[in-house]
């Protein structure tokens, strides 16, 4: 039985992705497609309902996005938000302005009685960003929700079911926004909540069997989530038709490597070929004297290729190549483009001569939270589950200036406290973090000793999207007993930093 669909038209805005992951949560399936696609291309999905994105434009001018108002025609729900909304008013006879003043931020929202609202309270918060308003509503359309300077915050035909805010209920800023999106595809659309984490394993399953037959497949594991998920996934279809290639190039976190084989490995749970190539000092002797982070990065990923290939080629003749792409990738490499794969060129940064027939991506449709879920679903330890983001470089872009194995040392074993104080200590709500080691050093005196050497800063940050972040106010207490242990027991360093740096103007990683 194929899935519920609601389909997620985006008009150029931010939160397109952000979107179609609320619409997930409340167990719906949901896709984001470019605003190009066709009436017909829709008809043909059959989806249960569209929603149309924000989008940067003003609707009246000529050149900006629109689409057929025949849509408006086929019976299928609506939800128009922020450009979206003002484009189902434009469409449909409305009058769209620029408005006398512009919103921007959480704004105290009053809603009347709808399908909508239901259950959400007469006066709420909610996240407004426009310059555009609706100054007059379509025939057949009633107001249903304002603002002290937008007569028009939401509107609804019912009848049609064609609904509307200028406001964004997909952020998290807008306090009832969950609320909001479920009523409009459970009461408004119909939807029954089909899209669970079990039935996709299963149907992945099911599906990768069936495609891949007697074929044999390789899959580069890095140990992170996304090529991990991949890999059981595949070993539950085809077991040792499978091949696990896991270069341990050195820049791990500390044990990670051993970590990662434990799992996967001769004496793991799964049933697959797994090789372990242990190349550390020949990656550190490609980087010795390089300082510049961009050489560094182009270092790494140049040598991590060759490894695998030569690994490959030991292997002989793959049918297939495993790729851990999920969602966020396809929608960021752009809609516009078809996804159908050709080649292994597709896949970024994998050698040019492993001769294979096709690729197999079965992460592709889900978000990162989504492959969470799914992993957990197929049994793969929390601790792999729930592993931080983690560059490819490794610690790599953690060590600022020439990469030597005697850095690599200091910056696990720091690290390895940091994360370890953190979790006794039960400090919550972070997304990443991590310590660095600078590519400076500081006089310091232990004991009766003149010291000089070097100073490793923390960081730790809070974000939902990774696009922006927030310095996270660890308690005191912790980073001093993180202090002290870094210092007494990690060989090499005698100060230790707080990075209270927000991206922007930072990144997150230090290179």
């Amino acid at each position: 039985m194929e899935k519920e669909l609601v389909i997620v038209l985006d008009f150029g805005g931010q939160y397109n992705q952000l979107i179609a992951r609320r619409v997930r949560e409340c167990n719906v399936y949901c896709e984001v497609k470019p605003y190009t696609m066709s009436l017909e291309e829709i008809k043909a999905a059959n989806p249960k309902g569209i929603i149309f994105t924000g989008g940067p434009n003003s609707v009246y001018l000529e050149e900006s996005p629109h689409y057929d108002k025949a849509i408006f025609e086929l019976g299928i729900p609506i939800l128009g938000i922020c450009y979206g909304s003002q484009l189902m008013a434009y469409e449909l006879g409305g009058t769209v302005a620029t408005a006398p003043v512009s919103e921007y931020g959480q704004t105290e929202v009053t809603v009347e009685n709808s399908n909508l609202f239901e259950g959400v309270s007469r006066t709420s918060i909610c996240w407004m960003s426009h310059t555009d308003y609706i100054a007059a509503l379509p025939e057949g359309f009633v107001r249903t929700g304002w603002s002290d300077v937008c007569p028009n915050a939401a509107m609804e035909c019912a009848e049609r079911k064609l609904y509307a805010t200028q406001f964004h209920p997909e952020v998290m800023h807008t306090r009832e926004g969950m609320k909001m999106l479920s009523n409009f595809v459970y009461k408004v659309c119909g939807c029954s909540g089909d899209w669970k984490m079990d039935s996709f394993v299963e149907t992945t399953i099911a599906q990768l069997r069936e495609r891949i037959g007697n074929g044999k497949v390789l899959c580069a594991l890095s140990g992170g989530v996304d090529s991990s998920v991949a890999a059981v996934l595949l070993s539950k279809a085809v077991g040792k038709q499978l091949t696990c290639v896991f270069v341990d190039h050195g820049l791990l976190r500390k044990n990670e490597g051993d970590e990662v084989e434990a799992v996967f490995g001769p004496d793991g749970d799964y049933d697959l070929n797994f090789i372990r190539v242990n190349a550390q000092e020949r990656f550190y002797k490609k980087l010795a004297g390089v300082e510049e982070p961009e050489a560094k990065r182009k270092i790494i990923g140049a040598e991590f290729i060759r490894v695998f290939e030569e690994e490959a080629k030991k292997i002989g003749a793959v049918d297939f190549l495993v790729q851990g792409t999920i969602y966020p990738d396809v929608i960021e490499s752009g809609l516009g483009k078809s996804a159908v794969i050709k080649s292994h060129h597709n896949v970024g940064g994998l050698p040019d001569c492993v001769d294979f027939k096709a690729i197999v991506e079965p992460l592709r449709m889900l978000f990162k939270d989504e492959v969470r879920r799914a992993g957990l679903e197929l049994g793969i330890p929390e601790y792999l589950v729930y592993r931080q983001p983690f560059p490819g470089p490794g610690l790599g872009v953690r060590i600022v200036g020439e990469i030597t194995a005697e850095k690599v040392r200091i910056v696990q074993d720091a690290d390895f406290i940091y994360r370890e104080e953190l979790a006794k200590a039960g400090v919550e709500g972070l997304s990443q973090y991590f310590a660095a080691l600078t590519n400076m050093r500081s006089v310091g005196v232990m004991g009766d000793f003149r010291t000089y050497d070097y100073a490793v800063a923390l960081r730790a940050v809070m974000t939902s999207d990774f696009m922006t972040a927030e310095a996270a106010e660890i308690p005191w207490a912790v980073l001093s007993k993180v202090t002290n242990r870094i210092v007494n027991e990690v060989k090499g360093v005698n100060r230790v930093l707080y990075d209270c740096t927000g991206k922007p103007p930072a990144t997150i990683e230090f290179e």
